[in-house]
């Protein structure tokens, strides 16, 4: 084999490792835009379900035809929510999901309510109620009160009541009681659900195993 001949080899399987890389990191882009994403926790704001630094499995399709339930992780835009007076468009939102910009609008929490419902802290026993019915909370922070802020709130159409499970440090719902939007998450901001923590390895476990508040 002459040297010219070696070198269109060499430059022809270079040619195919690049393409290939390049179609694997569109193809991984795609997924997580559309099916399954990735998410690592930055605050202690959902302990102990979730811990700092874990990594989040979220299935974006989740509730393509289904509704969201109580008790179900959800990750979400705050943006006209937990940020009141940030507006996403859909050139941000293309641009968040393909990974070209960052993630700091992106929250975790617990769903708490939907459309139509009344929640209130807290009642004679002490727990927060959906309806009238207190929830029973094994998940959340051992030591915490269900919230430590007393209030009614009625959670309109389309709409999510949401609070982290370390209650005496998350700031969720109730902490924009009062802001524009009043803490509630618009459906359509649900980016998907957390099913399961896949990092670090020793710490893999099912994400909704806690989360069955129905």
């Amino acid at each position: 084999m002459s040297a010219s001949t070696k070198r269109r080899t060499r430059s022809r399987a270079w040619r195919f490792v690049v393409g290939a890389l390049v179609a694997a990191a569109v193809i991984t882009l795609i997924l997580r835009a559309t099916v399954i994403d990735l998410f690592y926790i930055g605050s202690s704001s959902m302990e102990p379900t979730l811990n700092p630094g874990e990594g989040l499995l979220v299935n974006r399709l989740a509730y393509k035809g289904t509704e969201i339930q109580r008790g179900d992780i959800v990750v979400f835009d705050g943006r006209g929510s937990f940020l009141p007076y940030q507006r996403a468009n859909p050139l941000d939102s293309m641009a968040r999901a393909l990974r070209i910009s960052g993630n700091d609008s992106i929250y975790v929490k617990r769903v708490i309510g939907v459309g139509g419902d009344s929640i209130t802290c807290c009642g004679p026993e002490g727990k927060l109620s959906v309806n009238g019915k207190p929830l029973e909370e094994d998940y959340v922070f051992a030591g915490n009160n269900p919230s430590d802020l007393e209030f009614t709130v009625e959670v309109p159409a389309d709409r999510l009541w949401v609070m982290g499970d370390h209650r005496s440090i998350s700031e969720d719902s109730r902490s924009l009681l009062g802001a524009p939007g009043g803490g509630m998450i618009a459906r359509d901001r649900v980016i998907g659900e957390v099913t399961d923590v896949i990092w670090p390895l020793e710490s893999r476990r099912s994400a909704t195993d806690a989360s069955d508040t129905h």
